[in-house]
C-alpha cells in the first residue's frame, strides 16, 4: 500500500510539473495601466515579451531618394496611385512593397514576365493598387488610431502574400440537420480565443453597423433591447481585441465601470475609432476586390480575406511596438494630390455658384425695395 501511495504521488508530482510547464513562471512584470486601487494593471510574462519583441521587428529600410525629377505618371503608364512620385521614390517604394509582400516571387507576384509593366493582367496587381489606396488613406484620414507611427503594407504582410491574420464570413460547424446553428457555445475557434462564445464577432462589428455596447442605462431591463445573444458577441469580440494586442481589459477600461468613458483609458477610444477605421476598410476597399479574387482566396462563403486587430497588431499593443512606419516611407502617408485641372475646374465651380447665390440675394432685395415703395405709394 505505501508501495502503491508512493507510485501515485510521483505520477500526481510528475503529472503538475507538466501542467505548469504550460504556464507562465514567475517573476512576472506588472505595468500600471490607471490610477492607484483600481486594479488597472497589465501583467506581463518577460518570455512572452521577448517572443513578441522578436516578432515585431522592422527590417532596414531601402536608402531614400530625392523627390526631384520627372513624375512617375509622366514616364510610365497606368501609373494611378503613386503617379505623383518621382521616378526615384516610385522606384525605391516597389521595390519596398516588393520585399514587404512577395520577396519570394519578386516583380512576378503583381507582373508577368515579359508584358509591360503597365498591363493589369493578375488580379494582384489591381488588388495591390487599392491596398496602396487603403494605406495612404489610414495614414492620411484615421490620425485617431494610426498616430503619428503610421502603417505601411508590412505591418500586416510581414513578408508574407496575404497577411497571416485575416478572416472571413464565419460558417456554423457541423449540426443536426433541420437546426439553425446561432454560432455559440463552440469552444474550438480561433476567432472567439477558443471561447464557449460567438465564433463570428467580426461581421456585425467590423462589416455591419453593429454597436458594441450592450450594457442598459437603468437597474431594471425597462426600455432595454440588448439580448444575451449580442452580450456574448460582443464579449467575443473583445476577448478578440485582448488576443490580438497581447493586453487585458485593464489596457482600455476601468474594470469596476466597464460601461464609463470617464473612467477608462485613451486607449479606450483609440479602439473606437480603430473599429470604425477597420470596418471602413474592409466595406470600402477590400469587399470590392472581391470580383477580382480566385477562389482560393475567398472564404468559405465567397466573400474576400478582410482584415481585424490582429492583422495589423499580432500580438503586440501596438503594431510592430509603435514603430514610425512613415519616417522612412512617407511616400504612403498620404493620398495623391488632386490633379490641378480638377482643382481648378472646382474653383471656377465654387466662383460661379458665390456669383449666382449673390445675383438671387441682390435680386431679392431689389424685389424687397420696390414692394416697400409700392405699398408707400398706395399709403400716400
Amino acid at each position: 500500500m505505501k508501495i502503491l501511495n508512493m507510485q501515485l504521488f510521483a505520477g500526481t508530482a510528475l503529472l503538475s510539473a507538466l501542467l505548469l510547464t504550460g504556464c507562465d513562471l514567475p517573476p512576472q512584470e506588472t505595468v500600471q495601466r490607471g490610477y492607484r486601487g483600481t486594479g488597472m494593471e497589465a501583467v506581463y510574462s518577460p518570455e512572452v515579451l521577448q517572443e513578441v519583441v522578436a516578432a515585431n521587428q522592422v527590417p532596414a529600410a531601402i536608402p531614400a531618394v530625392s523627390s526631384e525629377g520627372p513624375k512617375a505618371g509622366d514616364i510610365y503608364k497606368n501609373v494611378e496611385a503613386l503617379g505623383h512620385l518621382s521616378v526615384g521614390e516610385f522606384t525605391r517604394l516597389m521595390a519596398a512593397i516588393t520585399q514587404w509582400v512577395s520577396p519570394e516571387q519578386g516583380c512576378n507576384y503583381c507582373h508577368v514576365a515579359g508584358e509591360g509593366f503597365e498591363q493589369d493582367t493578375l488580379y494582384t496587381k489591381k488588388v495591390a493598387r487599392v491596398m496602396i489606396l487603403m494605406t495612404q488613406n489610414a495614414n492620411e484620414n484615421w490620425g485617431a488610431h494610426v498616430g503619428g507611427a503610421g502603417v505601411t503594407c508590412y505591418t500586416c504582410h510581414r513578408g508574407n502574400n496575404v497577411p497571416e491574420q485575416v478572416w472571413t464570413i464565419g460558417v456554423p460547424p457541423r449540426h443536426a440537420e433541420g437546426h439553425n446553428h446561432l454560432m455559440q457555445n463552440v469552444a474550438h475557434q480561433e476567432s472567439s480565443v477558443y471561447t464557449s462564445l460567438s465564433i463570428d464577432p467580426f461581421t456585425p462589428y467590423l462589416l455591419e453597423d453593429g454597436v458594441a455596447r450592450a450594457q442598459g442605462g437603468t437597474a431594471l431591463p425597462t426600455g432595454h433591447t440588448e439580448s444575451i445573444r449580442s452580450t456574448e458577441h460582443i464579449y467575443s469580440l473583445m476577448m478578440h481585441y485582448s488576443d490580438a494586442l497581447g493586453v487585458n481589459c485593464t489596457h482600455c477600461h476601468n474594470s469596476r465601470a466597464f460601461g464609463s468613458w470617464e473612467q477608462s483609458n485613451s486607449e479606450r477610444v483609440k479602439a473606437w475609432h480603430g473599429q470604425q477605421m477597420v470596418k471602413s476598410m474592409n466595406n470600402d476597399y477590400i469587399n470590392p476586390t472581391n470580383d477580382w479574387l480566385p477562389e482560393y482566396r475567398q472564404g468559405p462563403m465567397g466573400d474576400a480575406q478582410k482584415v481585424n486587430c490582429a492583422t495589423c497588431h499580432q500580438g503586440a499593443y501596438q503594431p510592430l511596438l509603435g514603430a514610425n512606419m512613415l519616417a522612412d516611407y512617407p511616400n504612403l502617408g498620404s493620398l495623391a494630390p488632386a490633379p490641378i485641372d480638377l482643382i481648378e475646374e472646382a474653383a471656377d465651380a465654387i466662383e460661379g455658384a458665390v456669383e449666382k447665390a449673390v445675383e438671387a440675394i441682390e435680386g431679392g432685395m431689389e424685389s424687397a425695395s420696390l414692394d416697400q415703395a409700392e405699398s408707400a405709394g398706395e399709403a400716400h
